[in-house]
């Protein structure tokens, strides 16, 4: 065992007395002692003392910035201050997402000698499949997380934005479960379901005859959410009136039931989400900015589930527990292999319909190519909307016939000659696989002195 470096015996016994698990290293990465709540989370804790932290927590044989992720202790020593990141530990109950607080204690000559860090685990994620919370490992999942571990602990307005099927409303649920509302109500209200007449009654409440049929006072959404968190989906789907008066409420804290004079103050966590382009429809008049501002103040783009690399498998599994619960389902490579190469324009929420249609289809407990859905094992030909899907469209008067084989020619021909970049950043850009992209290229004759990505990318590339 490393020499003992012999932190003061003072130091020690502060940590006994926190509550939550911490360790004290030295500039070796070597833990020099965990305190009590340590011990109880790790059950091996005795055996760590003297062991580096990337050993423990990671089973890596160097430090976690020598290995492609971000280290504190390292970050530390070039700040000299606290650092926050969000890790994947290995744990006794598996892989789990920890927030890491690590905080530089420095000797009588005012040199870093060792560092303190708490660890406390993010419940509602999980690095490997499962049938709750959160599941994913990728770079840009990994990335939407830490932003979420750093804004849910506060009051701070949260605007999720990303495309329809994400899981923006599970999102909106991690938050809040990580935060200190975790035990006040969690309230949705879907702004696309809700029409102008009926929204202003329903958010903020009515009083009785305030208008025809309220026959009786009830109290909003907004009263319902009090002491927790009111998630508005779809926040760009209301109307330019209620707009106002929610922007009204954001600013005083302040609302009235419809027919009352009593002003009401209210007591929530705001969480929003949108699929729609809020920075284009404030330019078209039809979102205000001021309320913008208002609900925008911590940003969360949701990566679509093309974009997350690696993560297909997990989500897999975790879903075909939740669709087919008492099956021991899994995927054949074929099947997986068609899975990885399609685009899911729907995200997880194609993935899941997909999935529970597969289970349908299969009588064994392998799925196969087979019972895959046809827009999923032949997605080029699912409509002509998917055949131009680059944004070009024919001329209102056509009425010549059409050679489709030709017109996706040119479209792509066009796409290639306009584009700049990887022939990842195009398949992206198309919403398709890089093997799908490169398949395309090669059947419509478009490999050959296309420029696509430059030289020496192979076929094996990204899966998507």
């Amino acid at each position: 065992m490393p020499p003992d470096t012999r932190p003061l015996p003072e130091l020690v016994s502060f940590l006994e007395t926190l509550p939550e698990p911490h360790i004290l290293c030295d500039r070796d990465y070597r833990i020099i002692a965990a305190n009590a709540a340590y011990r109880r989370s790790w059950p091996e804790a005795r055996s760590v003392i003297g062991r580096t932290c990337y050993d423990v927590s990671h089973h890596y044989s160097v430090p976690c910035d020598r290995a492609g992720e971000s280290c504190p202790l390292a970050r530390s020593l070039q700040s000299g201050q606290r650092e926050r990141v969000l890790h994947l530990h290995h744990t006794p109950r598996g892989e789990e997402y920890v927030n890491i607080e690590l905080s530089p204690v420095r000797d009588a000559s005012g040199e870093i000698a060792w560092f303190i860090e708490k660890m406390e685990p993010m419940h509602v994620a999980r690095g490997v499949s499962d049938h709750r919370g959160l599941i994913g490992r990728s770079p840009a999942f990994q990335r939407m997380l830490e932003l979420i571990a750093r804004v849910a602990p506060s009051d701070a307005s949260v605007l999720l934005q990303g495309e329809s099927g994400t899981g923006k409303e599970l999102l909106a649920s991690a938050v809040h479960e990580a935060s200190r509302r975790a035990e006040g109500p969690f309230v949705v209200v879907d702004c696309s379901g809700l029409p102008e007449t009926l929204f202003e009654s329903e958010v903020f409440g009515h009083e009785r005859g305030a208008f025809t049929g309220a026959t009786a006072r009830k109290p909003g959404l907004v009263e319902a959410a009090s002491g927790g968190t009111l998630f508005l989906d779809e926040v760009g789907d209301i109307p330019l009136a209620m707009q106002v008066k929610l922007l009204r409420l954001l600013e005083t804290g302040t609302y009235r039931r419809v027919g009352s004079t009593e002003l009401r103050r209210a007591d929530i966590r705001l969480v929003s989400a949108t699929h729609r382009p809020l920075k284009r429809m404030i330019a078209e008049g039809g979102f205000r900015q001021d309320l913008y501002f208002r609900i925008n103040t911590f940003p969360i783009t949701v990566p679509p589930l093309r974009e997350r690399e690696g993560d297909l498998p997990l989500l897999i599994d975790s879903l075909l527990e939740r669709v087919a619960p008492k099956r021991k389902l899994t995927l054949s490579p074929g099947a997986m292999r068609v899975l990885c190469d399609y685009a899911f324009p729907g995200n997880v929420r194609e993935l899941r319909n997909v999935l529970e249609r597969a289970s349908l289809m299969c009588d064994g407990e392998v799925i196969g190519p087979e019972h895959l859905p046809e827009e999923v094992l032949h997605p080029e030909s699912e409509s002509a909307e998917a055949s131009f899907a680059l944004g070009h469209r024919l001329p209102a008067d056509s009425t010549d016939p059409l050679d489709l084989d030709e017109v996706q020619r040119q479209a792509m021909l066009r796409a290639v000659r306009t584009h700049r970049g990887s022939r990842r950043e195009l398949a992206r850009r198309l919403g398709i696989s890089e093997r799908t992209l490169y398949r395309r290229l090669k059947a419509l004759g478009l490999l050959e002195g296309e420029a696509v990505g430059g030289q020496g990318e192979e076929e094996g590339g990204e899966g998507g």
